[in-house]
C-alpha cells in the first residue's frame, strides 16, 4: 500500500489520467482517504454525484485485486465496459456469462491481471469463492447499492444479509458501502450488519433543487400520462410502472400519440432490453416506460422528467428513481400519480412477503412516510428531505409551494365519511363509500340495503373526486385504515373514532391540479447549446453510436452526454485541446481522440 502522504496525489493523478476529470466532487476524497488508510466507509451520496469513483480510484491506487459487489448483471456489465474503455483491467463473473468465460475471468484475477472484479452477492457469498479469495492479496471490497442490505427481505436476496460475514472473513480488508438512498434507520442497519458499527459515515446532502416535485391523485392514469407528456414536448423522460403489462400499455399509448416511446421490463429478452436501452441513451426525445430495474447506473444527463404512473415502494425508492432526471443540473420534473388502490397494493406486497414481522413493520412505516409525502399540505421538498434527516426552507419548486393548498376545517365531512364506514360494517372500500355518499343506487348498494341508510346521498353536493381526496387524507392521517388481509375494506382507527365523537377536528387540504405554465415549460425545454453547437452535438452522438456498435457496448460508455456537450461547445481541433474535455482520460484520448477531432473538423467545413 502507498504511504498515506502519497494518497491524495496518487488519487488526483488517477482521476485525471484515467477518468479525465480535473477535480473531485464533495465527499469523494474523504471516502477514498478512509479506505486507503485501512478504515471502513459508508457513503450516502445523491444519484449522479460520482459514487463509483469513490472505490474505483482507491482500487487503482492500491493495486492488487478489489472486489465490487453489485446487485444487477446489467449494472456490473456497464461499469466493467466503462472501466475497460478507460484502460482499466476490470472483469465480472456473473450468470449471464458462460462457465468458460467466468473461469477465464477468475484465472485473470487469480494471477494478478485484474484490478476490479465485479460479482453479485449470490456469486460472492459461497464457501468455495470466499475460500479462493482468502488466498489472494485482496485490497478492497466495495458493496454497491448497499441499501439492499436493509430493505430487501432475506427471502428475496438472502446473500445481501450474508455480506455481514465479509468483515470476519477478511478482517484486514477495508470495506466501502455505497448508496444514494438511505434514511437514518437504513444507515444504522447497514452500519450494524455490514460493519458491526466500525465504520465512518459520509453523508452528503440529498437535495436536488433543479427537480420540480409534483403529485396528483390518480384519476385515469392513461389520460394523465398523455397530458403530462404532451406538456413536455421534445424531451426525454422515464415513466415508471408497477407491472410489466402497464409498461407495455404506457409505451403503446404514447406511441399511438406520436411520441417515441419504448418499454423495458424483465419479461423482455436481453437483446430487446439492450436495444431499447441503447435507443433511449442515444436517440433524442425518447420516453422509456419501465419497471423499477431500469435506470440503475444509467448516466443519461438530459432526462427531463420522471413520471410515476404507480406509487413507488418507499421514499427511498422514489428518491432514487427521480434522481435519474436532471443529472445535467438543468430544470427537470418528477410527477407522481397515486390512489388508494396503489396504497392497498403496496400493503399487500409487504404482508405477503416471506420475511420477518420486524421487516414488514419497517416497510409499513416506510410506506406510511411515502403516503404522508403524497398528502403533504406544505413544501414537498421539506417533507422529503426531513425523511432523510435534513432541514430545509420552502423550496419554491414543488406543487405545494407554487400552488399552495388552502387548509379548511373538514370535520363535518370527515364525520360523514367515518359514519358511513362504521354503519356499513367497516368492510367496504373507498369506491363503495363514495357511492353511498353520492347516492348512487348501484347493484351492490341495493343488495346490501345501504340505500336505506340515513346518510345515503348525504354527500351528493360534493364531487366524487373531493370525497376520494378526503378519504385519502383520512388514510394518510391514520384516521382510516385498510383491511389488507381482507379485500381492502376501510376501518376506523382510534383517532378516527375520536373525530367521529367530535373530540378531534380534521383539517383537510383541498385538491388543486398542478398546471405547468408556458413559461415554466419553456424554461425546462430551453437548450443549453446554441444552434451551431446543438448540430455538432447531434453529430457527435451519431458518431458515438457507430463506435459503440463496433465495440458492442452501450453508447454512453464511450462518452457521456455531458462530455459530448463539452466537445460541442469547445470544438477541439487537436489532441492537446481534446485532452482538456471533461471526461476524457488517457485511454479514451488514445482510442477516440483523433476520430472525434476529425469529425469535428469535417463538421465545421460542411
Amino acid at each position: 500500500m502507498n504511504a498515506p502522504a502519497h494518497h491524495a496525489a496518487s488519487c488526483r493523478q488517477i482521476l485525471k489520467e484515467v477518468f479525465g476529470f480535473e477535480a473531485f466532487r464533495p465527499g469523494q476524497e474523504r471516502a477514498m482517504e478512509v479506505v486507503l488508510n485501512g478504515g471502513n466507509a459508508l457513503c450516502v451520496m445523491p444519484t449522479g454525484s460520482g459514487k463509483s469513483l469513490c472505490f474505483q480510484v482507491p482500487a487503482l491506487v492500491l493495486g492488487g485485486l478489489s472486489i465490487v459487489v453489485s446487485p444487477l448483471v446489467a449494472l456490473m456489465q456497464d461499469q466493467v465496459e466503462a472501466l475497460r474503455l478507460a484502460g482499466v483491467a476490470a472483469d465480472t463473473i456473473n450468470s449471464s456469462h458462460s462457465r468458460e468465460d467466468n473461469v477465464a475471468a477468475w484465472r485473470r484475477a487469480a494471477v494478478g491481471q485484474t484490478r476490479l472484479l465485479y460479482m453479485s452477492p449470490e456469486r460472492l457469498m459461497t464457501a468455495p469463492m470466499l475460500a479462493a479469495l482468502a488466498k489472494l492479496p485482496l485490497e478492497l471490497i466495495a458493496v454497491d447499492e448497499a441499501h439492499c442490505i436493509a430493505q430487501w427481505g432475506p427471502a428475496f436476496r438472502p446473500e445481501y444479509a450474508a455480506l455481514a460475514q465479509l468483515r470476519t472473513t477478511f478482517p484486514t480488508v477495508p470495506i466501502m458501502a455505497l448508496t444514494a438512498t438511505a434514511d437514518e434507520t437504513t444507515r444504522a442497519d447497514i452500519a450494524d450488519k455490514l460493519f458491526g458499527g466500525a465504520v465512518e459515515q459520509i453523508v452528503l446532502g440529498f437535495d436536488r433543487p433543479n427537480i420540480r416535485l409534483t403529485v396528483a391523485a390518480k384519476q385515469g392514469w392513461k389520460q394523465q400520462l398523455l397530458d403530462f407528456v404532451k406538456a413536455h414536448p421534445r424531451q426525454s423522460g422515464i415513466v415508471y410502472c408497477l407491472s410489466r403489462k402497464r409498461t407495455e400499455e404506457a409505451a403503446a399509448l404514447l406511441t399511438a400519440a406520436g411520441v417515441k416511446a419504448l418499454a423495458y421490463h424483465a419479461g423482455m429478452s436481453a437483446e430487446a432490453r439492450e436495444a431499447h436501452q441503447n435507443a433511449f441513451m442515444t436517440e433524442p426525445y425518447t420516453v422509456m416506460a419501465a419497471t423499477i430495474a431500469f435506470g440503475m447506473g444509467i448516466d443519461k444527463s438530459d432526462v427531463r422528467y420522471v413520471f410515476h404512473a404507480d406509487l413507488p415502494a418507499t421514499l427511498e425508492a422514489y428518491y432514487q428513481e427521480i434522481g435519474r432526471a436532471g443529472r445535467d443540473g438543468e430544470p427537470a420534473e418528477a410527477h407522481m400519480l397515486y390512489g388508494l388502490g396503489d396504497i392497498r397494493m403496496r400493503r399487500m406486497f409487504i404482508d405477503e412477503e416471506d420475511t420477518s414481522d420486524d421487516h414488514k413493520r419497517r416497510q409499513h412505516q416506510r410506506l406510511a412516510a411515502l403516503i404522508g409525502y403524497c398528502e403533504a399540505a406544505t413544501c414537498r421538498r421539506r417533507t422529503l428531505l426531513a425523511y432523510f434527516g435534513e432541514n430545509a426552507e420552502p423550496c419554491g419548486n414543488c406543487d405545494a409551494c407554487l400552488e399552495p393548498a388552502a387548509m379548511t376545517d373538514a370535520t363535518a365531512a370527515a364525520q360523514l365519511i367515518l359514519n358511513i364506514v362504521y354503519q356499513t360494517g367497516e368492510r367496504y372500500g373507498a369506491a363503495h363509500i363514495v357511492d353511498v355518499l353520492s347516492g348512487d343506487e348501484t347493484e351492490k348498494i341495493t343488495a346490501c340495503r345501504h340505500d336505506q341508510l340515513d346518510a345515503f346521498g348525504a354527500g351528493a353536493a360534493r364531487k366524487k373526486g373531493e370525497w376520494r381526496s378526503l378519504i385519502r387524507q383520512l388514510v394518510a392521517g391514520g384516521f382510516l385504515i385498510h383491511d389488507v388481509a381482507g379485500y381492502g375494506g376501510l376501518a376506523l382507527s382510534s383517532d378516527g373514532k375520536a373525530i367521529l365523537k367530535g373530540a378531534v377536528r380534521f383539517m383537510a387540504r383541498a385538491e388543486q391540479p398542478h398546471r405547468t405554465s408556458r413559461k415554466e415549460r419553456a424554461a425546462a425545454a430551453a437548450a443549453t447549446l446554441d444552434d451551431s453547437a446543438a448540430d455538432l452535438f447531434a453529430m457527435l452522438k451519431r458518431l458515438r453510436l457507430t463506435l459503440a456498435a463496433r465495440r458492442r457496448v452501450a453508447a454512453y460508455l464511450i462518452f457521456s452526454d455531458k462530455t459530448l456537450q463539452d466537445m460541442a461547445r469547445k470544438a477541439p481541433r487537436d489532441l492537446e485541446a481534446f485532452a482538456e474535455i471533461s471526461g476524457v482520460g488517457t485511454s479514451k484520448l488514445r482510442d477516440f481522440g483523433q476520430i472525434f477531432i476529425d469529425a469535428i473538423a469535417a463538421h465545421g467545413e460542411s
